[in-house]
């Protein structure tokens, strides 16, 4: 899709490939020939530049986006990346082009002969402000789940110009959480992750099905929400507890590799119970690794924190029921702050007694999928299977042409002379 640039104010084109040279040879002149994965005088042109800035510990929040990206045959994207490990483990995992530039100045020469018309961000990275230096890309945040969480409407989202979003729920979280914020900053596209055919974890199974799927505890107090040390062990517990049904431990990854002592010990007395079960019932299981979407198709009654499970789970299997987890213990605050809390179970202090018994009425009796069906509408803008993708790609060709017909427009814009 890439549209010339060469023909208004600056000639686009032109410069670009001279900015790039004129990089090449200050890159040599300071002794680098090129930067590292790729080389400088062999960049393919492309349209979007998919930027992840750090290392593997956080590489789920770019995987879950690459078949997304994958997909589309009509625009090119290139993954750029800042750490070599991160590197590394993309190799043979994606069939996007990979190019690793952990220098600030061969990444500018890199996006300049590259020609990128949008430059997407899927976390809050602090070296995305070095990207969005790049003046001739439309620079567009994504993040990397729709979620509750206070870290989904961080401050950092005034520097990109358009953030996408899911739905209305997303909308007004960012009013009530950020001043001096510029609403129309804001594109309703859905959950594309959503849309994917992902296969189902786990095989097929001749009774209920019950996940707990914890997140962690976060950068900090206020982003904690996890429910692995205060319920984790109790969780199972009641889980397992229930006759005919099968129990699934899918905790978020960066659980397994907790520094937390009190997290890593709610997380190991799982294992421990989950193993002690399955020597009597094989059909249970601890899945660490693979795509969480597939294991939410397999089931029916899901046991989460405020997190993006709880919500890809409300979206893709509406009709099952959803125990949601609140280390605070302040009811009042949830609903405020999560309005899927609605519509599911809260386990907490004053209920986390008696979850056995209420997890067999859940199974049993499901008052809150009327509910349930409508805040689906409310966090994802009443969007059917295959919409979100549509609508994601419209708007992302929309934000391209229009950046670059804004800056046809301009008087000023950032150009590099080639030196003789």
């Amino acid at each position: 899709m890439t549209t010339p640039r060469g023909s208004g104010a600056g000639g686009f084109t032109r410069f670009t490939k001279k900015a790039a040279r004129a990089m090449a040879n200050k890159l040599r002149a300071y002794g680098a020939t090129a930067p590292d994965g790729f080389d400088l005088n062999a960049v393919p042109s492309s349209d979007i530049a998919l930027y992840f800035p750090d290392t593997p510990h956080k590489l789920y929040q770019l995987l879950q986006w690459l078949p997304v990206f994958e997909a589309n045959t009509e625009l090119r994207t290139i993954v750029v990346v800042r750490s070599t490990e991160a590197y590394n483990h993309l190799q043979g995992r994606t069939s996007l082009r990979v190019l690793l530039v952990p220098r600030y100045e061969a990444m500018m020469a890199m996006y300049d002969r590259a020609d990128f018309h949008a430059v997407v961000y899927v976390n809050n990275g602090w070296t995305n402000f070095q990207s969005l230096s790049f003046q001739q890309a439309v620079h567009i945040h994504v993040n990397h789940g729709e979620s509750d969480k206070i870290c989904m409407v961080s401050n950092q989202a005034k520097a990109y110009d358009k953030v996408f979003v899911a739905g209305e729920a997303a909308v007004r979280r960012h009013a009530a959480a950020l001043a001096w914020f510029d609403p129309s900053h804001l594109v309703r596209v859905g959950r594309p992750q959503l849309d994917l055919a992902v296969p189902t974890a786990v095989p097929p199974f001749d009774g209920p099905t019950i996940t707990y799927a914890p997140t962690w505890e976060g950068e900090d107090e206020a982003n904690n929400y996890t429910s692995v040390d205060r319920y984790g062990p109790r969780i199972i517990a009641a889980a397992l507890a229930q006759p005919g049904a099968r129990v699934l431990y899918k905790p978020h990854p960066r659980v397994v590799s907790t520094k937390d002592p009190a997290v890593a010990k709610g997380h190991a007395e799982i294992i421990r119970l989950m193993e002690q079960a399955r020597s009597a019932n094989p059909a249970h299981a601890v899945l660490l690794e693979g795509d969480v979407l597939g294991i939410i198709r397999a089931t029916d009654l899901m046991i989460a924190d405020v997190s993006s499970v709880t919500l890809d789970h409300l979206y893709l299997r509406p009709d099952a029921p959803i125990a949601l987890c609140d280390r605070r213990s302040n009811r009042v605050r949830l609903l405020d702050e999560a309005p899927v809390a609605a519509g599911s179970h809260i386990v907490d202090q004053t209920s986390i007694a008696d979850l056995a018994a209420d997890l067999a009425a859940m199974l049993a009796d499901d008052p809150m999928r009327a509910r349930r069906r409508d805040l689906r509408d409310y966090y994802f803008d009443s969007l059917e299977p295959g919409q979100s993708t549509e609508r994601f790609w419209s708007e992302m060709k929309n934000a391209m042409r229009h950046h670059d017909s804004a800056l046809r427009e301009l008087s000023r814009l950032r150009i590099i002379e080639e030196s003789a």
